[in-house]
């Protein structure tokens, strides 16, 4: 990857995509602050997660996908997957600390690539991916498992919700004050 362009679009691409986990982790967290512990252990149904499983599951997933990146298979060996879906945090502490801990690892890895990293490979359960695509695959997991906490988080908030993004029925405002139009 010598060719200065696509050295230039490598970086461009690394920025992009930190950028989108650190927009991601940041909506997690504005909704994580906005419960307590015990809403946190909610759930809406019994088959559904509460957002302390949830939050347990994605820390473990960036831990296995994100630990030596470039180096090993994305899925540890020692993962326990399935340990993720119980809720054994003994303090919201606890949970917060696990919470962090996965996106250390995975802002620690991600800061380490350069534009050469993404024309590699990477391992995950066995399968060769790009590592593009290992990125992109990891992003809408973890998006998805984002949304459900956001989504858990404003049922158990109630009317004690306050909103992440524009509030229902204010875009033409939003839109006024940021470009002078509606």
């Amino acid at each position: 990857m010598n060719d200065p362009t696509n050295e230039k679009l490598g970086l461009l691409w690394l920025d992009e995509v930190t950028r989108v986990w650190r927009r991601n982790k940041e909506h997690a967290d504005a909704a994580i602050t906005q419960l307590s512990e015990a809403q946190l252990r909610q759930t809406l149904a019994p088959e559904v997660n509460s957002v302390a499983v949830v939050m347990k599951h994605v820390a473990g997933n960036l831990r296995s996908r994100w630990s030596g990146f470039l180096t090993t298979d994305g899925e540890k060996p020692d993962r326990g997957r399935d340990r993720e879906f119980v809720d054994d945090y003994p303090s919201r502490d606890a949970m917060l600390a696990d919470w962090e801990d996965g996106w250390r690892v995975l802002f620690e890895e991600l800061g380490s690539l350069t534009p050469a990293s993404t024309l590699r490979t990477v391992e995950i359960r066995g399968c060769q991916l790009s590592v593009p695509e290992a990125i992109l695959r990891s992003i809408s997991h973890c998006s998805y498992h984002i949304g459900q906490i956001v989504q858990t988080a404003r049922v158990v908030a109630g009317d004690d919700w306050v909103t992440l993004t524009i509030p229902r029925g204010e875009s033409e405002s939003f839109n006024q004050e940021r470009w002078g139009r509606g």
